[in-house]
């Protein structure tokens, strides 16, 4: 048994809830919590949503919301969360601790979560009161159980939604936050559900993805779910292996607790690197793994029916009319997920002063949010609000499909700085790169390291992070040493009927040279593209040897001692 899996038997992971409560009204440091508790509570206290800052003495906390639907209420009550307590000391440069962003910023996540940095435990059950009032949990947020169920953010509002899949995300949602027997699994749960024709939820990249289908039953159609199982991303990417069953919706619970109960029982514990759901798929082929459910439910799973997925979207940036008459919803462009909680907290209250009271905040996979339920004659002073200007929901083609992790200033893992320059790159790349107008948004997806929080294997152009030897000794840092921050560069990632994970190009490529690098594969994709021809499906077009060759006519630096392959 490894040694995470020890501290998980030490003590049930969630009766850490109680601790944090006992932690922060006696104010104790991060080596009184140890001495206490010793090691392992650093990784139970991840079932609360709490990851310790690489800045000893402060959280990041993680807030859960299922289907990334918030009311208005919920939505400004994180944003003064934010504003009060995710505050920065000065000794880390408190107000100025990051030139772009100040202080008490958020960060919306790929999982539709929300993430806050410098909160200190003291401070956590106060933000839990607040939470508490308006139906929020940090719960299960991290940690070795099912995490924030995902959905397409406008679930309820487009024309090629085959049905509404939110109820069934909520209930899926309420049965694993705070239950016991199924919060100790061997590693983490990460489920998507959607009714959605465009699989905005991103349903191949996940443990479960359950997407919508039909299926005639006793002369009549029903509409409920196809499954797949075994996606995930990180060092052993894979896409999900489709099941041969129909779900009903009313059936989902059963089924994603079964799938639960055969990752409980059959994964491995003892190797946490390989511990993850795609490896026991992998592992036991998706036939043996969908007897092993079906031998864990009494449900009655009836074979397959007709798959309703036409294509993958991940994009709801923009001014978009509602199946309701006269609504529309507006998709606000957040690079790289960041803005301030004041700015989250007036979005909040704009959604409720110019829309319905159905209006609501919703959180995109793609880092973005959306405003819903705004009444045509309210759309053009909801644009006018001052964040609107910043969070356009008419961005450039780079601003609009960047995302990134939150790398080295606050993770552990990361190797580089990734939030700062994901956002001046694409602004710089907007601005220096002319992209045909029938491409919409070039995907730029980079993580601080291999653990791809970011995504980077379904991007246009994917990175994580390196570091990197120039090739010119005359070439230093600011620490004096020819040692650099950089990245590995993939290209032609996608999602959908034509999913495929990127390829890593180059290796080890200096983060300055990414730019000039770019521009040289723009100006050959402009030259050589077809018409309506997408960038990914371009450059799976070239050879990748032919790829590099474009890349290394930038006059950029070099890396050296880089071993490069197809």
């Amino acid at each position: 048994m490894n040694t995470v899996e020890e501290h998980k038997q030490e003590k049930h992971p969630l009766d850490v809830i109680d601790d944090v409560y006992d932690y922060a009204e006696e104010d104790l440091s991060f080596e009184e919590i140890e001495e206490r508790a010793g090691g392992g509570e650093w990784e139970r206290l991840k079932w609360a949503g709490m990851y310790a800052q690489k800045q000893e003495g402060y959280f990041m906390i993680r807030t859960k919301v299922p289907g990334g639907k918030l009311t208005p209420e919920q939505a400004e009550v994180i944003g003064e969360v934010t504003d009060d307590l995710a505050v920065a000391p000065e000794e880390y440069g408190g107000e100025e601790q990051n030139e772009l962003w100040g202080d008490a910023y958020l960060d919306i996540t790929t999982r539709q979560d929300i993430q806050k940095h410098w909160i200190r435990v003291e401070d956590v059950p106060e933000m839990w009161d607040r939470y508490d009032e308006v139906g929020l949990t940090t719960v299960q947020g991290c940690g070795d159980s099912a995490r924030n169920v995902l959905g397409c953010p406008a679930a309820g509002l487009d024309d090629h939604e085959c049905f509404n899949a939110q109820p069934v995300i909520d209930a899926v949602s309420d049965f694993f936050t705070e239950n016991r027997e199924y919060a100790n699994l061997p590693r983490k749960f990460k489920i998507t559900i959607t009714g959605c024709a465009h699989d905005c939820a991103q349903s191949q990249i996940n443990d479960v993805g359950l997407v919508p289908a039909k299926k005639e039953i006793d002369g009549e159609y029903l509409y409920g779910f196809h499954a797949r199982v075994g996606g995930g991303l990180s060092d052993g990417p894979r896409m999900g292996s489709e099941l041969d069953v129909f779900i009903r919706p009313e059936d989902t619970v059963e089924f994603c607790r079964a799938v639960a109960q055969t990752f409980k029982e059959l994964g491995d514990r003892n190797n946490r690197g390989v511990c993850r759901m795609r490896y026991l798929v992998e592992q036991m082929g998706a036939e043996k793994f969908e007897e092993a459910i079906r031998d864990r439910t009494s449900l009655d799973l009836r074979e397959a029916g007709e798959n309703l997925t036409v294509g993958y979207q991940g994009d709801h940036v923009g001014v978009h009319e509602q199946k309701q008459d006269g609504l529309n919803y507006v998709g606000f462009n957040v690079i790289a997920g960041r803005m301030g909680g004041d700015e989250f907290a007036a979005a909040a209250r704009a959604a409720e002063k110019y829309g319905t009271e159905d209006a609501s905040v919703r959180l995109a996979t793609d880092q973005n949010f959306l405003i819903t339920h705004i009444p045509d004659e309210n759309v053009d002073d909801l644009l006018a609000e001052p964040f609107a200007q910043e969070y356009s929901p008419d961005p450039g083609p780079f601003s609009r499909g960047a995302v990134g992790c939150t790398g080295n200033e606050f993770c552990n893992y990361a190797i580089i700085e990734t939030k700062k320059r994901t956002k001046r790159w694409a602004r710089e790349l907007d601005e220096r790169i002319d992209v045909p107008d029938d491409i919409g948004a070039i995907r730029m997806h980079m993580s601080g390291c291999s653990a791809s929080c970011a995504q980077p294997q379904i991007a246009d152009i994917g990175f994580r992070g390196e570091t990197v030897k120039l090739e010119d000794e005359n070439s230093t840092n600011a620490e004096g040493d020819n040692i650099v921050e950089g990245m590995d560069f993939g290209l032609g990632g996608s999602l959908g009927a034509d999913n495929e994970f990127l390829d890593w190009v180059e290796s080890a490529v200096p983060a300055d040279s990414v730019i000039p690098a770019l521009e040289q594969l723009f100006d050959a994709y402009a030259a050589d593209r077809d018409e309506g021809e997408k960038f990914y499906e371009w450059c799976r077009g070239v050879d990748n040897g032919q790829l590099r060759s474009i890349m290394q006519e930038a006059d950029a630096p070099v890396a050296r001692g880089v071993a490069h392959g197809d």
